[in-house]
């Protein structure tokens, strides 16, 4: 359960601190006030996308804090993999994003990636935004809904990496049954590279070292002159810097034999004096060293031609690193090994393939039944939802069509299933495509039902509904709102709404609202009191908050269907 959350310096808002409670909590605002703002700062704590368009203008950077108490077991055993610790079973998380795109996240006080804080913040907390009702208009999606109510989501995913491996193998047996004039090309064409390579000798480096030493010696009269030059501004003449530092050294040694507090001066002349004297022998010695090779050259030049040669090759490009193509020497080899597979080779990839086929066959077998025994129970669940928020007389119903695939060549990656959700809105109408012909207000619904009823087999604690109440009204926000209030006895609810009727539900109302400061606009967040409620709910109801009318209405309303 989220108990509170920090927001500091995110989009419009500068700085919030809001405390939550069990139950079922609206957050309301008239339009433009930034409610989701709130609700994008959440899912920003949570792992969402980060952008530096999230941090407040003229700010550096963004925090947002939370504090979660934790009794998910998953969660728990999340935590203690990652050796990270609860305090009286509760949890942190912290997330920043800077001026520089970078953002950081820490669970505790360890710091984790984002990858892993979306994978732990799914325990605590699932977010329906209004982008996820076109989730409903996607049948692809309809499976996943389906094995996530009939708890199967694991054994799809072992059916899944079985199934993958099953295919892997029968495109290599595939390969080693290409026509043998394909496959001896390809091995004539691998051993010519191979041994081009290996013949070459490669060293990882070795190019960027020749192409230094080439530069080297190709411009060795520049080079040898610039040394020359060098040498005698240090040392070649009295008038030399090393010679002047000399006077300089022992003209400073005698005056501060006059005057001691010149010591620290000395000190440095007499460092610097012998630090250049250092330097000028290395500059002769180095010049005495030099020596015009024009074999050496050659030899230099014609290994980088041929590593030039090698790269056009094998490389991405001439100018990649050697280490490409002596990685493609590697590949080829691996290539080669499998291609030159014996009879006895294919023979135990057939009897793989065989066993793999066989495994994967049991256990589609076993997801499909799962699946349908709870495509029924998932029917008549959303469709008893359904009754309830306003939709009577529709009909539900997950269909799910098995291909029986023995040898499984027929499949998908997430078993022999295809399933499609279907919806008859009105009596006597025939079951039809959900994609096709709901509206935006029954989709509203149908994820709200579907949520629900995923709630009731999931361990999450916290859900988070983005403006539910797409499409809908009068009545039927009615049966919303009260559906929702039931859902928070279980579950802790979030909600951003437009609708009086909502709003007056729930145990606790947050208000969002825009302000203007000196020029700049903010996004303020406060928790209700009774009264303010008053307040907001008839501005809700009628857009003016000051009439007797509307005051009146808000308490009867709230007197009826709150507390």
């Amino acid at each position: 359960m989220l108990e509170d959350l920090s927001i500091k310096d995110f989009a419009l808002i500068d700085e919030a601190t809001l405390e939550f409670t069990n139950g079922f909590t609206v957050l309301s605002g008239e339009t433009g006030a930034g409610k989701s703002i709130l609700i994008g700062a959440l899912s920003f704590l949570l792992g969402g996308r980060g952008g530096i368009e999230q941090i407040r203008t003229g700010c550096g950077e963004a925090h947002v804090s939370g504090t979660f108490s934790v009794e998910n077991k998953e969660a728990q055993r999340w935590l203690s993999d990652h050796d990270i610790e609860l305090e009286d079973g509760r949890i942190l998380l912290r997330r920043q994003i800077r001026s520089t795109g970078k953002s950081s996240a820490w669970i505790g006080g360890s710091p984790v990636t984002r990858s892993e804080l979306v994978e732990f913040s799914s325990y605590l907390v699932d977010i329906h935004g209004q982008h996820e009702h076109q989730s409903l208009m996607r049948v692809s999606e309809h499976r996943r809904f389906l094995d996530s109510y009939a708890g199967i989501t694991n054994e799809v995913a072992a059916f899944t990496s079985v199934y993958t491996e099953l295919c892997q193998k029968r495109q290599f047996l595939s390969e080693l049954n290409s026509n043998d004039a394909t496959r001896r090309q390809k091995i004539d064409l691998l051993s010519f590279a191979v041994k081009e390579i290996e013949d070459a000798k490669l060293k990882a480096g070795e190019d960027e070292e020749l192409e230094a030493e080439e530069v080297r010696l190709s411009s060795f009269e520049r080079l040898y002159s610039g040394i020359e030059d060098i040498n005698a501004l240090l040392s070649g003449s009295e008038e030399s810097v090393v010679p002047i530092l000399k006077k300089v050294r022992q003209a400073v040694s005698h005056a501060t034999e006059l005057d001691k507090e010149l010591s620290p001066i000395f000190d440095r002349v007499e460092a610097a004096f012998y630090e250049l004297s250092d330097i000028s022998e290395e500059f002769k010695s180095y010049e005495r060293g030099l020596i015009f090779d024009p074999e050496r050259l050659s030899v230099v030049q014609e290994r980088l031609e041929t590593l030039h040669k090698l790269k056009k090759k094998y490389a991405s490009s001439t100018s990649a690193p050697i280490a490409e193509v002596i990685s493609y020497c590697k590949s080829a080899k691996e290539q080669l090994e499998k291609l030159g597979g014996t009879d006895a080779d294919r023979s135990a990839l057939v009897k793989e393939i065989e066993s793999l086929s066989h495994t994967a066959y049991k256990q589609a077998v076993a997801i499909s039944a799962s699946r349908a025994a709870a495509a029924f129970r998932m029917s008549v669940g959303v469709e008893q939802i359904l009754q309830k928020l306003g939709m009577a007389g529709t009909k539900f119903s997950v269909n799910v069509v098995k291909t029986d695939d023995p040898e499984m060549k027929k499949c998908t990656p997430y078993g022999m299933d295809e399933v499609e959700f279907l919806i008859s809105a009105n009596p006597g109408s025939p079951l039809l495509p959900l994609a096709k012909i709901a509206s935006g207000g029954e989709l509203s619904r149908v994820m709200l039902a579907i949520k629900t009823i995923l709630a009731q087999s999931d361990m999450v604690s916290t859900l988070i509904f983005d403006e539910i109440d797409t499409g809908i009204g009068g009545q039927i926000a009615v049966s919303v709102g009260d559906h929702m209030k039931m859902l928070a006895s279980k579950k802790q609810i979030l909600c951003i709404t437009h609708l009086a009727s909502i709003a007056v539900y729930a145990d606790t109302q947050i208000k969002i609202q825009k302000a203007v400061s000196d020029g700049t606009t903010s996004t303020k967040v406060r928790v209700l009191s009774e009264e303010e409620r008053v307040l907001e709910i008839a501005r809700m109801l009628s857009g003016d908050a000051a009439s007797h009318e509307s005051l009146e209405h808000a308490r009867m309303m709230l007197k009826k269907f709150g507390g």
